[in-house]
């Protein structure tokens, strides 16, 4: 990886002298990797609330509701 100057900076910013560079480059794009994750899964679930006022999903609530009743009392 190339580190340019922008990065370098953005580096500096989160720690200017980490124990390993390296590590701290891992972390931080593991740390974005699951905030896109968690990003992506917010949209998907937003779009889905979204299609389900719209009517393009048929919701059956009272069905939603008893699995969600048979799953809080357990096996």
């Amino acid at each position: 990886m190339t580190l340019d100057l922008e990065l370098a900076a953005a580096l500096d910013e989160i720690d200017p002298h980490p124990p390993s560079r390296s590590r701290l480059i891992r972390d931080l794009a593991l740390c974005g990797a699951r905030a896109e994750q968690e990003s992506r899964a917010r949209r998907e679930a937003i779009d889905y609330l979204v299609r389900v006022v719209d009517g393009k999903v048929d919701l059956d609530l009272d069905a939603s509701r008893a699995a969600w009743e048979m799953r809080e009392e357990g096996p």
